[in-house]
């Protein structure tokens, strides 16, 4: 009894250490999935705590448990738009960048370290999958913001490459249990079976998991439970019967999150609390594994491993998979960057482990420090690559303060939300008239308190900052109605990167306007045609913050926007040709400067009729306003 009080007095301690010190790594910008394994370390065996863990089946049973949560959140919080956006490129990565990444780490290892061709494949295997923890948690703590496809891609792939390296460690596994490479049709038939039914099961899984929770009626608290525990029926039954659960569980999320379902604002935060305990726990326990002191024999090994596979495994996977897409150089450079390895290899690493091979510490020793590696160069980095490479837009703007209330408990009847928002200085909400709002289709105000009074809607003409408002809305577009709630930025034209263009103008600016006023030529397009409707009938309805389009010598780029509407419009006078060579890049600089100055020398003109541009944007010196 005493014994398992004390060990559950010291599982507390080490989660309540663990969330303050994310709170100092906050301050200092480390990696907080590295301060979670660094805290496991120091209880460990070696480290001032002391604790001895050396359980590799109880690891296991815990580390999948905890990945199947994290997919399952991480595949609920995967909008559909962002399927659509990143899909192909996401599954070229999960798949064959997966493969490259491993054959070409397993060659590193064989011919530059000697390790046997069985090993060396297990090896690459191991270490080939990017991790979704590592990759949801640090792309949201960076504070960047990315072209929409980009982030889309690299969250799509985070989520559904840890099947193909599964597979790839078991195959390798079982060839070392025999000793000898042995490919055949049965790899391929293993592949599809579990590929399929790793596919097929979470599908139907997550819609007979959507059905039930819209047809029980069940105490208010229960909704979240049930859906985690049906999330960990599709994963390990899946498991069961020869599929990829981990494939299912995340599908099973895509489909659950895309769906209406009861209680949905509570099941979100409740399986968001769920994802960082199984986060927390996972580093927790991993760190706890290892014996620091037993890394040494191995680290020359595997800093060679770790640093090939940052700098030309995953970069020749990337060029590879996402050329044919046209992704431009400097996203597939920051894709290969951000190709963080963080739980998932270690918990790989635990699968020699349980069948008792002699090399079974060794690959665990080697996947330890390319994580640690990965965390520390990769993970530290993000912020400053993307810097760097221009992919950073500028940042969202402050998000809306909402709470959203369940309307009906017959939701197959009611397709309305109930959302109350506060309204936000310098919103849209706040900067313009009622009339003037067009709020998405199908939206009505129902009540707005000022001043902690209740206000008659006919006679308010315009919100204010501080307002309380209570909106109907289709689920639908709520995401859309959090942007005319949302704080604007603070400046639009000082927070324009090199890469998005001169100057902004509203989306709403004619193409006569736009092209008499700059001396751009129409190209054959309609002059009564506003940019944004340009924009989105040549790049599809799918267009997001970040796109691209070239307009005879100019480009065009989506800054803003409100749901699928583009709002307003980076222009690029000079726009630049790929071209990795910085003499080139330097080169066309020069040429193009004076025609640039040139240009930014006209004279601006108001258009009638669009949107008016934040007050600050429209005063900063050198930013011409259409």
């Amino acid at each position: 009894m005493d014994y398992g009080i004390a060990w559950l007095l010291i599982g507390s301690l080490m989660l309540l250490g663990s969330i303050f010190a994310g709170l100092l790594s906050a301050r200092v910008g480390a990696p907080l999935l590295l301060v979670f394994l660094a805290i496991g370390m120091l209880a460990g065996s070696e480290g001032p705590g002391g604790l001895t863990f050396d359980d590799p089946q109880l690891a296991f049973a815990l580390g999948s448990t905890a990945l199947a949560i994290i997919l399952f959140d991480g595949g609920l919080r995967t909008p559909r738009a962002t399927i659509a956006r990143g899909l192909g490129p996401a599954l070229a990565l999960a798949t064959v960048g997966v493969v490259l990444t491993a054959g070409l780490v397993a060659a590193a290892a064989h011919y530059l370290l000697g390790f046997e061709w069985v090993l060396a494949l297990l090896l690459g295997s191991i270490v080939s999958a990017t991790d979704a923890a590592a990759v949801f948690m640090l792309l949201g703590r960076s504070g960047i913001a990315l072209r929409d496809r980009l982030r889309a891609t690299l969250e799509v792939e985070s989520g559904s490459n840890d099947p193909m390296a599964v597979f790839l460690v078991i195959t390798f596994t079982s060839m070392l249990a025999v000793g000898e490479l042995e490919f055949g049709w049965w790899v391929a038939a293993d592949f599809a079976m579990q590929m399929g039914l790793g596919g097929a099961l979470g599908a139907a899984g997550g819609f007979a998991l959507v059905w039930l929770m819209n047809r029980l009626e069940l105490s208010g608290g229960l909704y979240p439970i049930l859906a985690l525990a049906g999330a960990l029926l599709i994963f390990s039954g899946t498991q069961l019967t020869g599929g990829s659960g981990f494939l299912a569980v995340y599908i099973a999320g895509i489909v659950f999150g895309n769906r209406r379902v009861r209680a949905d604002q509570l099941v979100g935060r409740f399986l968001d609390g769920m994802s960082w305990l199984s986060q927390i726990v996972l580093f927790l326990l991993l760190g706890l594994l290892v014996t620091p002191s037993e890394l040494l024999p191995d680290l020359g090994a595997a800093l060679v491993l770790a640093f090939f596979l940052m700098l030309v495994a995953r970069p020749l996977a990337t060029l590879v998979c996402l050329t044919p897409f046209r992704f431009p150089l400097r996203e597939q450079a920051f894709s290969a960057w951000v190709g963080l390895r963080g739980a998932v290899p270690i918990f790989l690493a635990l699968f020699p482990f349980l069948e008792g091979f002699d090399s079974s510490g060794q690959a665990f020793n080697i996947a330890f420090v390319v994580v640690l590696v990965s965390l520390l160069l990769q993970g530290w980095s993000i912020p400053w690559v993307a810097r760097r490479l221009h992919v950073a837009l500028p940042p969202e703007p402050e998000p809306a303060m909402r709470l959203d209330l369940d309307l009906a408990r017959r939701t197959d009847r009611m397709d309305r939300d109930l959302i109350a928002y506060e309204v936000m200085p310098h919103s849209r909400a706040a900067d313009y008239p009622l009339a003037a709002l067009d709020l998405p289709r199908r939206t009505r105000l129902v009540a707005l308190i000022r001043d902690g009074v209740v206000q008659r809607l006919p006679e308010v003409t315009q919100l204010q900052a501080g307002d309380f408002v209570l909106t109907i809305s289709p689920p639908e577009t709520a995401a859309t109605l959090d942007r005319f709630f949302s704080r604007r930025f603070a400046s639009t034209a000082g927070l324009l990167s090199v890469d998005q263009g001169d100057f902004l103008v509203d989306a709403g600016t004619r193409l006569g306007d736009l092209c008499a006023a700059y001396g751009i030529e129409l190209a054959g397009a309609d002059p009564n045609q506003t940019v944004g409707a340009l924009m989105r009938r040549r790049l599809g309805e799918e267009l997001g913050r970040g796109d691209r389009l070239r307009f005879g010598q100019v480009e065009f780029i989506v800054v803003d926007q409100i749901g699928a509407e583009p709002k307003r419009v980076g222009i690029a006078l000079e726009p630049e040709e790929e071209d990795p060579t910085l003499l080139a890049r330097l080169r066309r600089l020069r040429l193009r400067l004076p025609a640039r100055l040139q240009r930014l020398r006209r004279r601006p003109v108001r258009v009638s009729g669009s949107e008016k541009e934040e007050s600050d944007a429209a005063s900063s010196p050198g930013s011409p306003t259409l």
